[in-house]
């Protein structure tokens, strides 16, 4: 049951809600800030469920600042786990990703006894109805602890990832409830022995609201007040909230192309990445941003994408209609290696080996009908996650109830 009659802004908590109506049911949606996918996709649940008419109250639990007393990796080296993730990012120290995953779930499986009874003791503290996992690799932990806690109340976990990289990143063998966004992630849900009704389908990943906005501007005149040509073909750089050194690259390359195009770069929380593409001289025009909360209206100028094959960059340029250029290699993180060919199967989008070949592809791309054709096939795709997911969670809540 979704409506718009009522406007309830939902509560973000992270200690214990001290004032509710009574028989107000309490979420609480577990994240963190390592990537940036975990926080948007939560507070994108927390605003949608505000601006309907659920009378439940939303708290947003960071999982890092409750296992903060656990936390081995700022002990040996003085910086969170989270911070060392968002480092390795901004840095690009990817590179054997998937053998430093399996050293941090031998750190995770060290402290699992103590990270249960740490998390039962907020849960006692903090009385949800229902705890909803948007985050990896603790998914057993904070299952065990609710459990140990309050037993009964259902646990949830929705990956922000287009599907599982098993073992112990998304899917744990126990009775809680999943919300994948493709196929793919539903059958390995069924594969690992879930049963089909805690299994729920939404028709993507979580975006932001915003990204469902309809837009009236002119985008010839915004382009030109970003000092951009108005009829160019556009394309948007973004390799996360942290940034990446590969865009300098990127834009060096695609900068002075011999293929008549422009950039808009968007280059995150990275200070000094930023002021070096602003100095950088190309003969493309390019307009250069650092952290910001507009990437709808940058999508909405740019033709094309060119990012990293994060599974919330895909989405927010397919729902733009942007065709997705990414790469994918040794450097590409585990979890993130199926986006590429998830992209692929879809048709929406080209990946490269190496972005060494980013002037071959967006010539490729530009050449003839394909852009065209690619945007024709990314316009029938739909991706309405962030609106199906409350009803579902209706669901499960009312068949605790019941």
């Amino acid at each position: 049951m979704v409506g718009d009659e009522v406007n309830l802004r939902a509560i973000s908590l992270s200690r214990p809600l001290r004032y509710r109506l009574p028989n107000t049911p309490t979420l609480d949606f577990v994240y963190f800030d390592a990537g940036g996918g975990h926080r948007s996709a939560a507070l994108a649940l927390q605003s949608v469920i505000g601006s309907q008419h659920y009378c439940w109250n939303v708290r947003l639990v960071n999982l890092q600042e409750v296992l903060d007393p656990l936390d081995v990796f700022r002990k040996l080296t003085g910086t969170r786990l989270q911070d060392i993730y968002n480092l390795a990012l901004r840095k690009g120290w990817t590179l054997g990703s998937p053998y430093l995953l399996r050293q941090m779930h031998r750190v995770i499986r060290v402290y699992h006894r103590k990270q249960v009874a740490l998390l039962q003791q907020y849960w006692l503290q903090q009385r949800p109805n229902i705890v909803v996992s948007l985050v990896p690799n603790f998914n057993r932990a904070l299952f065990q602890s609710l459990q140990a806690a309050l037993p009964g109340v259902p646990f949830v976990t929705i990956p922000t990832d287009l599907a599982d990289y098993p073992p112990h990143f998304w899917m744990e063998q126990q009775n809680q409830y999943l919300i994948c966004g493709t196929a793919r992630a539903v059958e390995q849900a069924i594969a690992l022995g879930y049963r089909e009704e805690r299994v729920f389908r939404t028709s993507g990943m979580i975006l932001r609201p915003q990204f469902y906005e309809l837009r009236q501007i002119d985008r010839a005149k915004e382009r030109v007040q970003l000092g951009l040509s108005a009829d160019l073909p556009t394309g948007l750089v973004l390799f996360g909230g942290e940034g990446s050194n590969v865009m300098s690259s990127i834009a060096r390359q695609l900068g002075d192309s011999g293929t008549h195009l422009q950039l808009i770069l968007v280059c995150g929380k990275n200070a000094h990445l930023r002021e070096r593409l602003k100095q950088l001289k190309t003969r493309n025009r390019k307009f250069v941003e650092g952290f910001t909360k507009e990437i709808p209206y940058y999508m909405h100028l740019a033709d094309f994408f060119i990012g990293k094959p994060g599974p919330g960059s895909i989405s927010e340029a397919l729902q733009m209609n942007l065709p997705v250029i990414v790469e994918r290699n040794a450097w590409t993180l585990p979890q993130e290696r199926y986006n590429a060919d998830w992209l692929l199967e879809q048709k929406a989008g080209i990946v490269l080996p190496n972005f060494r070949e980013i002037e071959t592809a967006v010539h490729q791309l530009l050449a003839g009908d394909r852009l065209k054709e690619m945007k024709a096939r990314i316009a029938n795709m739909e991706n309405r996650a962030v609106f199906e997911i409350p009803p579902i969670l209706e669901k499960i809540l009312q068949q605790k109830i019941a």
